[in-house]
């Protein structure tokens, strides 16, 4: 055979050698398709349980079951009264707060949140719980609970590990009464010296080291099954009047508020946070007609839009000062709504909680809210309490023991 022949010899073994290994290739590429295209037998995740749990609980709530659950509620005495029984049996409440009038002894107090628990065993969705436990001058605990400084005083040791065993510490408290909710921490920057409400329930006059602080307390809250409400957006630090007596007014830029009063809300929004609670605060620069807690500017262009919340907007009380004194209470709660609100925080008095839930029902029969904006809100208060198990399990006893060693762990000195 000449060189010619021997040449296109080999050039026609490797073409055919080239052949056979493409096949190949493309045999292996079909088989490794096949197999990523195939059907998974993966469980689904957690979140779509959640999800479809809720909206089948939704599906079958009434529109009264959804009505009620809005309202998280005040109660009068340091006993379970008729009333509250009326409230969360009949008129299905979503929560309850316990304030400072309803504290009395330890035992006095769990009796209290069971029998608030017991009223509820028949509805379908258990209570918020909840309760303002900020330590210093805010607590709600019974004589001998050992309560944290103020958050000032936190603020001066400038220490996160510290923050977080406080957030713990409260958690652990809350947990051995019952609650699973605490209107805590207080983000607020204390930018104004003249302010006569916030003070030293503030982490400091910084707000990036407010913003450290109060969210590592959040976290030590929510890692130990608390629900943390952070407040009050979007900022309270720079008012010179008291909301529970009156209307503050903040003359103030969105820019000024951009680099001071919401950069601790911004980035406990970015950190997980699951609910804000939005103070009653006129901002004329954002919204010249409503409070911030009325504002659908403040609520949901700001907190919704731009800042991406995504969680459960709550009221501050809507029986204070800054509401009373000027707006009929239930239309403020509905406007609150129509403003973007999830939950209407009223704290006192039996026949304005009444009238609330009523001027809601009227609202959606008359079409001033739609059932698809309602579910928005249930769907999200749903979701809340499925993700941190909430329930109406009673307590039989507060456990001193472990109260005292978690706060001997809080190492403040």
């Amino acid at each position: 055979m000449n060189r010619n022949y021997k040449f296109i010899f080999l050039v026609a073994c490797c073409t055919l050698l080239m052949s056979g290994c493409s096949q190949f290739t493309q045999k292996n590429k079909d088989i490794e398709t096949d197999v990523t295209n195939s059907p998974t037998t993966e469980p689904p995740k957690k979140e779509e349980i959640v999800l479809s749990k809720v909206e089948e609980t939704i599906d079958q709530m009434t529109l009264e079951e959804k009505v009620g659950q809005l309202l998280v509620i005040g109660v009068e005495g340091t006993s379970f009264s008729s009333e509250m029984d009326n409230l969360i049996r009949n008129y299905h409440v979503g929560g309850v707060i316990i304030m400072g009038r309803n504290v009395a002894t330890t035992n006095e107090i769990l009796q209290l949140i069971n029998g608030i628990k017991k009223a509820n065993e028949l509805n379908k969705t258990p209570l918020f719980l909840s309760v303002d436990e900020e330590g210093g001058r805010v607590s709600r605990l019974p004589v001998g609970i050992p309560k944290l400084p103020t958050s000032a005083q936190i603020g001066k040791l400038n220490d996160e590990s510290v923050s977080y065993r406080a957030g713990t510490y409260l958690a652990g408290v809350l947990n051995e009464f019952g609650y699973n909710m605490n209107f805590a921490p207080v983000l607020d920057v204390n930018s104004n010296p003249r302010n006569p409400v916030i003070g030293n329930r503030s982490f400091g006059s910084d707000p990036y080291q407010v913003a450290k602080l109060g969210i590592s307390t959040m976290h030590g809250m929510m890692d130990n099954g608390i629900i943390p409400v952070v407040k009050h957006f979007p900022g309270h630090g720079d008012t010179v009047v008291d909301s529970h007596k009156a209307l503050p007014k903040v003359e103030t830029t969105l820019e000024a508020l951009r680099n001071v009063e919401l950069v601790p809300f911004q980035k406990a929004i970015e950190e997980g946070a699951d609910a804000v609670m939005v103070a009653h605060i006129l901002f004329p620069a954002l919204d010249p007609d409503y409070p911030s807690s009325m504002s659908k500017a403040i609520i949901t262009g700001l907190l919704r839009n731009e800042m991406k919340f995504e969680g459960v907007i709550i009221t501050d009380d809507l029986t204070m000062g800054a509401i009373a004194n000027d707006y009929i209470i239930p239309e403020a709660a509905v406007q609150s709504f129509i403003a973007g609100s999830d939950l209407l925080l009223v704290v006192c008095d039996y026949e304005v909680q009444l009238n609330t839930f009523n001027a809601f029902i009227k609202a959606i029969e008359t079409g001033e809210i739609t059932e698809e904006r309602l579910n928005e809100s249930i769907k999200r208060i749903l979701t809340l309490k499925e993700k941190y198990s909430v329930s109406d399990e009673v307590h039989e006893k507060v456990d001193m023991d472990k109260i005292n060693e978690l706060y001997d762990k809080l190492q403040l000195k």
